[in-house]
């Protein structure tokens, strides 16, 4: 099954259990720089590996040079 869910401002189909490194990875980003934010509260890269669970919005933040 799937579940919808707006990933960074765009409706998104994903598979039930999913978790945020299957995420990057479908997304075709990488797992350094970046951080997640399952309904507006950041995950911890340590529970990366488990399942993202029943959520509405993913936001993937990536990390940028600038001055």
């Amino acid at each position: 099954m799937t579940t919808d869910v707006v990933v960074n401002g765009v409706a998104t189909a994903l598979p039930d259990g999913m978790t945020v490194v299957e995420l990057l990875d479908h997304l075709d980003l990488p797992r350094t720089g970046v951080a997640i934010a399952v309904d507006g509260q950041v995950r911890p890269k340590s529970t990366w590996h488990t399942g993202l669970g029943s959520c509405v919005s993913i936001e993937i933040l990536t990390a940028v040079q600038g001055g």
